[in-house]
């Protein structure tokens, strides 16, 4: 976290989209503008798998699975589940992860998955993700506290430090199944590229490591704690589940308040159990937040936010809609004058666009942060150093209105100035549009590495 890109002029008037955020963002260097509090050397992380790539279509084909209607499933339990689950998300062109609980049937897919000639293997885990694209910078070390194995192990980047407590023999494994726009499988076709993941993975849905990453955060002194695996442990049962989160918020609690910790969510089923963990027990911890539009969207249906009746998003996710939700988070769950959380930032990213919402007076730096993991969603998801102009196009929404609940202004977007901001009541919104990539080559960790992206260039004022 770093406040390097601040006072960047903005980008030179052009149409070319490439410029979009060329003079926005450009990469930290540690000690340029440092000022008291500003943060950029260490990050460690908990939460950690290894991701094994392919295509869904093919894997379902060589399990010999064949099409089928589309359900969803709060956990999978057989092959039947699988594919079902698989067409429903797959016909929406939206992300989601599962819970496999039968482990046999999942060693025999993931032995399966990991064999055919198209797989690929790469570090996985929210916050390992995370820990890994932070790691790409020369100047961060990163903490990771997770359960790592040997071929996980051999994956991370040499900045990455495992401590010994964490190493187990045998590596947990993640299905990511990945489908691309316009793909058919049988009557479903995909509207955008996405994936599914499913998992049988009881450590990291335990939190096994998250006592040793607290315990070893007095000999690493970190300047930002990443979180995540919250969603894992949807694969415990209720008793379980409810004792272990109660176990991690007094873990969580132990960190010392000078560090701030951003909590990484990911795909849940269970409204009873995020909100337990928006109303009282994790939310108040953390300072910053990272979601999707589904997390987003299950969390005010579980919260009884605003638009809670909402049933789907249709298309691109309405930015009134959007924004609404992400104020009355920080309203009614953020720091305020009369309340306690540590909660100040929240970092959404959906396909078409970002918004950074931060309550004022807490973070700075913004407009290059939120402009920098939007263009780290172009250039990852194409495989590219810089935004390639014909690999990518713009879908986000060319004018929009800030709100559907109070006296909403409209915007209409300068393609010289891509960050646009509004003000409510004390907490600020950055929005950027995303120039997507028109063909992905990978989808995974795509969020992952925004939320990387926009730490790194974030500005945290000590309180």
């Amino acid at each position: 976290m770093h406040q390097a890109a601040k006072g960047v002029p903005r980008p030179a008037p052009s149409s070319v989209p490439s410029g979009l955020w060329a003079g926005l963002v450009r990469p930290p260097h540690p000690g340029e503008g440092m000022e008291e509090g500003c943060l950029f050397f260490l990050s460690p992380s908990v939460n950690a798998c290894v991701d094994v790539v392919l295509s869904g279509v093919k894997l379902l084909e060589a399990l010999g699975l064949e099409p089928s209607d589309g359900k969803n499933h709060a956990v999978l339990n057989s092959g039947q589940d699988l594919k079902e689950a698989f067409a429903h998300f797959m016909e929406r062109g939206a992300a989601a992860e599962r819970f496999f609980s039968d482990a046999e049937a999942f060693q025999d897919i993931a032995r399966t998955a990991s064999e055919h000639p198209s797989a690929q293997l790469y570090v996985g885990g929210n916050a390992a993700l995370i820990g890994q694209k932070l790691a790409t910078n020369p100047d961060l070390k990163i903490l990771l506290c997770g359960p790592v194995g040997p071929k996980l192990h051999e994956l991370l980047n040499d900045n990455v430090v495992v401590p010994p407590e964490s190493m187990q023999e045998r590596d947990e494994f993640h299905l990511i199944l990945e489908y691309q726009a316009g793909e058919q499988w049988g009557r479903v076709r995909a509207p955008a590229a996405n994936r599914f993941i499913f998992s049988h993975d009881l450590s990291n849905g335990a939190l096994n490591m998250l006592e040793v990453f607290v315990s070893s955060l007095d000999e690493f002194q970190p300047d930002l704690v990443v979180l995540s695996g919250l969603h894992m442990m949807e694969g415990q049962s209720k008793e379980m589940r409810q004792r272990r989160l109660m176990e991690a918020v007094a873990s969580i609690s132990d960190i010392p308040t000078d560090i701030p910790i951003h909590l990484e969510l990911a795909s849940m089923t269970d409204q009873d159990f995020m909100s337990n963990i928006v109303h009282q027990q994790v939310f108040p911890l953390v300072n910053s937040i990272g979601l999707n539009e589904q997390e987003l969207l299950f969390l005010t249906q579980s919260a009884s936010g605003p638009h809670a009746s909402l049933a789907s998003w249709s298309g691109i996710p309405d930015v009134g809609v959007v924004s609404d939700i992400l104020f009355w988070i920080l309203k009614e769950h953020g720091r305020t004058a009369e309340r306690a959380s540590d909660l100040t930032r929240i970092h959404f990213h959906t396909l078409a666009y970002h918004i950074l919402v931060t309550v004022d007076g807490h973070w700075g730096n913004q407009v290059a942060a939120v402009a920098a993991g939007a263009r780290a969603a172009g250039t990852q998801a194409c495989a590219t150093d810089t935004i390639d102009t014909s690999k990518v196009f713009l879908k986000a929404p060319l004018e929009f209105v800030t709100s559907h609940t109070e006296a909403p202004s409209k915007i209409s977007l300068n393609p010289d100035e891509p960050v646009v901001q509004w003000h409510r009541e004390g907490i600020s919104f950055h929005f950027t549009p995303v120039l997507v990539c028109k063909d992905p080559v990978r989808t995974v960790g795509l969020g992952d590495a925004i939320s990387a992206e926009g730490l790194l260039y974030s500005e945290v004022y000590p309180q």
